[in-house]
């Protein structure tokens, strides 16, 4: 059986809930727990193909760029898109919805909402090192909130990835880490009355704090980061840390390589050496080469 990896996800909660990668062969669905300090290698074979849409296989097979981390051909994204919250198609969604703040890294904040039954795991697949909830309520109070956080404070609702990838390089310490959230969060709630939604309800500030989930204080800071996977190609290492979707891998050759897994999406996978090393395209941290999502 051959397997394909449907990407990274956090589905714990805990401070030792760690990130797990998710498989599909043929039928058969599987995950992976991913542990800090342990190997892993794997190689690309064949040619990348779409991932479909709403858990449905692609049509066409298609397939698609190696540096798109959508993995989609341009007809299953669309299908996937007209389903999603971001895309404003479900105004009449009944499920609660929760208000957030997120920091990234220095001088680095958005707004978002996410689905309340999801908890925390929205804010860990977007690389998020600090947050805390905003307010919670019915989607369209939860997006109208949004939108009064980026009208009346600037405070944007997406963030390049590029851009929090590289700010999460350096870390100030916990208490630097919250504060510009919670500033964020007083001068949120100083709205209220001026537009905010009647329908949502204010939650407390409480920071969480996910640099110790992700293990970012005790990995080096990478220069190198995938670009994309070519069929033959390895990637290799030791897992370092993990933050939204990357991986961080400590090579023999290349230092602290990242991985954004979301390029692996698509591709069939096998086993290799885990001292094996690197040898796709690789680019300089921050030098982009990977056709972003906005996330």
């Amino acid at each position: 059986m051959s397997w394909h990896c449907t990407g990274l996800s956090w589905p714990g909660e805990g401070p030792a809930d760690g990130p797990v990668l998710g498989w599909r062969g043929d039928d058969v669905r599987r995950v992976s727990a991913l542990a800090y300090g342990r190997e892993l290698g794997f190689r690309a074979e064949g040619e990348r193909h779409c991932v479909g849409a709403r858990g449905n296989p692609c049509p066409l097979v298609a397939v698609v760029p190696v540096r798109s981390t959508g993995a989609r051909c341009p007809e299953c994204a669309r299908l996937d898109r007209a389903h999603s919250v971001a895309a404003d198609t479900l105004a009449d969604d009944p499920r609660p919805y929760r208000v957030y703040l997120a920091w990234f890294g220095p001088g680095t904040v958005k707004v978002g909402i996410t689905r309340e039954a999801r908890g925390g795991a929205r804010l860990r697949e977007q690389g998020a090192v600090v947050f805390s909830w905003l307010g919670r309520g019915p989607l369209m109070a939860a997006r109208r909130t949004e939108e009064l956080l980026r009208a009346a404070l600037g405070v944007p609702d997406r963030i390049p990835y590029a851009r929090k990838r590289a700010v999460r390089g350096g870390l100030p310490g916990t208490e630097e880490r919250s504060a510009e959230v919670e500033g964020l969060y007083r001068r949120a709630v100083a709205l209220e009355g001026t537009g905010w939604p009647k329908a949502l309800e204010r939650l407390p500030f409480e920071a969480v704090d996910h640099a110790g989930i992700f293990a970012l204080t005790s990995a080096g800071a990478p220069v190198r980061a995938v670009s994309g996977l070519v069929g033959g190609g390895v990637v290799a290492g030791r897992l370092v840390a993990a933050a939204g979707p990357d991986l961080y891998l400590e090579t023999p050759a290349d230092g602290t390589v990242v991985l954004d897994t979301r390029l692996i999406t698509g591709w069939q996978l096998a086993a290799a050496d885990a001292r094996a090393g690197v040898s796709v395209p690789l680019v300089a941290v921050g030098a982009g080469g990977v056709q972003d999502g906005l996330f």
